[in-house]
């Protein structure tokens, strides 16, 4: 497959895809924002500005999951149990539910299915020249550095400093990953990086109680049969002790 018919193909998956799930999905995302606006203050989407293919800036939306004047009351990384973020905004972060309204940057263009992470603009004014190879591709809702990072906000709560930390640390790796893969890129590795994301996604929404119980656990059965009373219980202790004295051994046959 040429490189043209591979971007024109790739373009068509990303237009059904992100707009047959966009239809499906829309009663959720309906139900979502409106618990949003009702557990705390301000809209239910999130705008920022983000640089995508060749270095135009967009604004991506997400689900808002801080207080809405978060952006006043620290920096743009979150780290841990930040304080800023809302109790439902931790369970959408949990299972990236907070993610669906970037099917809508997919069905603009802004977007595609795959691809590298659109990051903030302070962020891409450090790119190296070899790093700003990824700008070359349209960002994307996953990419092998999204799942490998999959736990960024916990793994930048082990340092002093998580601005720092992600900008030297985190995004060097996530940006090899994306560059990595992009020089092997097919239109059946995105197909099957999507596949990835999604059972990644299904595990992560799934309620503890359907979870997979760990490996060695023992699982025992559980009796229907209505408990038995106080007197019944008594009433079977003593027959029980008469039966096994009428079953004792004569003298000396031990």
């Amino acid at each position: 497959m040429s490189a043209f018919a591979d971007s024109a193909f790739r373009r068509l998956l990303d237009v059904t895809v992100a707009g047959v799930l966009l239809v499906v999905l829309s009663p959720l995302l309906a139900g979502l924002s409106l618990l949003v606006r009702a557990t705390s203050p301000g809209r239910a989407l999130f705008r920022q500005t983000r640089i995508g293919r060749h270095g135009r800036p967009f604004v991506l939306l997400k689900l808002r999951t801080m207080r809405a004047d978060a952006a006043r009351m620290g920096p743009a990384i979150t780290a841990g149990a930040d304080p800023r973020i809302t109790p439902l905004g931790a369970r959408l972060r949990r299972a990236k539910l907070d993610e669906l309204p970037q099917l809508w940057n997919v069905l603009r263009g802004d977007m595609s299915l795959v691809g590298p992470r659109p990051e903030l603009p302070q962020y891409v004014a450090r790119y190296t020249p070899a790093q700003r190879a990824v700008l070359l591709t349209r960002p994307g809702l996953t990419d092998p550095a999204s799942l490998a990072w999959a736990d960024e906000a916990a793994m930048l709560a082990t340092f002093a400093d998580p601005h720092r930390a992600y900008a030297q640390v985190v995004l060097p790796r996530k940006l090899a990953l994306s560059l990595a893969y992009l020089e092997r890129r097919t239109v059946w590795t995105d197909l099957a990086l999507v596949t990835r994301t999604a059972a990644h996604v299904a595990r992560s929404a799934l309620p503890a109680v359907f979870r997979r119980a760990p490996a060695g656990a023992t699982i025992r059965p559980v009796s229907l049969a209505a408990p038995a009373s106080r007197a019944s219980t008594r009433s079977r202790r003593r027959r029980d002790t008469g039966e096994r004295a009428g079953r004792r051994l004569p003298a000396g046959s031990r």
